[in-house]
């Protein structure tokens, strides 16, 4: 039981938190771009936080299930369509076998995340994940982007319920993205090289803007702005890339460093994006305003439990009791032992819930009377 796919889109992928442990012998990690729109899709199928999901850019696939299941779409808003109506996005969708999910052109933002109830797809673990790495051609679905015929099997047969599912919804994620601003700031921990720029160059790189440019793919988003001075130059001797690294090349313009990376680099790093605001950069379109905020590490390190607690509370309304959220398969396993108990207690006497209105107050009646 899985998905056919119809259509693949623009580079839908398998991809999980990525592959850890493997740069020093050059395997970048690979993973989901959009970190956060990840794990919320898999909240809200009630997935494992690392559950592989699909990952497309651009364009979404369009897929056939053949079975019934649930399933959550996240990140970009690519108008997504069950049989050719509109579902929700940040919700369980119930799908059932035979439909079609669909999707159109990115209205906003620029990657969108499928999770599928059940632990999601069934895909061999490479080096501890499940994420494809497109250079290298492992992981994932045979270490490539889907193809048309592509036949994706699920962990889990077949689903047809899904604890509390009234809770199983969000109001979106827009005001975090912030869609409908101007611009998108991003906080930065200045380092490890900031040294070999200017005051300057320090200067204009936190209090110039810069826009995402058409150069931009899962290994790292090429910035277009005013030019970084720097002392003598950028090239360093090649060192580690941390995920969100900022370089500064040649030409004095920012590339940050994403999921893709090379394991190592020769130009200068003049910070690192915090790792809670990269997802803002993902989702960001061609031509988008981009501003850098300088903070400590002290304050980045808060923002990554912040974001953490906001995780927890975000699980607890996802699986707070609600109408719907009792399986009615349980409910009838628990009812069995009772109703046959008292079938053996009635001593060949109709149950009451074979009994009329009449014949009810009659056996009540004559109860009474004997005791």
């Amino acid at each position: 039981m899985g998905v056919t796919t119809i259509k693949p889109g623009v580079l839908t992928t398998v991809q999980d938190w990525g592959r850890s442990g493997y740069m020093g012998s050059g395997f970048s990690p690979s993973g989901v771009m959009d970190t956060r729109a990840f794990r919320i899709a898999n909240l809200l199928v009630d997935n494992s936080q690392n559950a592989p999901v699909l990952e497309f850019c651009l364009a979404g696939p369009t897929l056939r299930f053949t079975t019934n299941t649930f399933i959550a779409i996240t990140g970009g808003d690519f108008d997504p369509k069950v049989d050719g109506r509109p579902v929700p996005m940040y919700a369980a969708v119930f799908v059932r076998r035979g439909s079609v999910l669909s999707f159109g052109a990115p209205r906003r933002g620029m990657y969108g995340y499928l999770a599928v109830a059940g632990e999601s797809f069934r895909v061999p673990e490479v080096m501890g994940s499940r994420s494809t790495n497109l250079k290298c051609g492992i992981g994932g679905w045979k270490g490539r982007a889907l193809n048309t015929g592509d036949y994706l099997p699920f962990e889990t047969k077949g689903l047809d319920f899904l604890p509390n599912l009234g809770s199983h919804a969000l109001n979106g994620d827009a005001a975090f993205y912030g869609f409908d601003e101007t611009e998108t700031v991003l906080r930065v921990v200045p380092g490890p090289q900031d040294s070999l720029f200017t005051e300057r160059g320090m200067a204009t790189f936190f209090e110039e803007p810069f826009s995402t440019t058409t150069k931009c793919d899962r290994m790292g988003f090429r910035l277009d702005g005013p030019e970084i001075e720097t002392v003598n130059g950028s090239d360093i001797i090649s060192d580690g890339i941390a995920y969100g690294a900022v370089q500064i090349p040649s030409h004095g313009r920012p590339i940050i460093m994403l999921a893709d990376r090379q394991t190592t680099g020769g130009y200068a790093k003049i910070g690192t994006v915090v790792s809670v605001d990269v997802p803002k950069l993902v989702q960001c379109a061609p031509g988008r305003t981009i501003r850098f905020k300088r903070i400590s590490v002290q304050e980045a390190q808060q923002l990554f439990r912040e974001e953490a607690r906001h995780m927890k509370a975000l699980e607890k309304m996802v699986r707070r009791p609600c109408s719907g959220g009792i399986s009615p398969r349980r409910t009838a396993r628990r009812l069995t032992p009772i109703l046959e108990a008292q079938a053996l207690a009635s001593d060949g006497e109709k149950l009451w819930i074979e009994l009329s209105q009449t014949d009810a107050h009659k056996h009540a009646t004559a109860r009474g009377e004997q005791g």
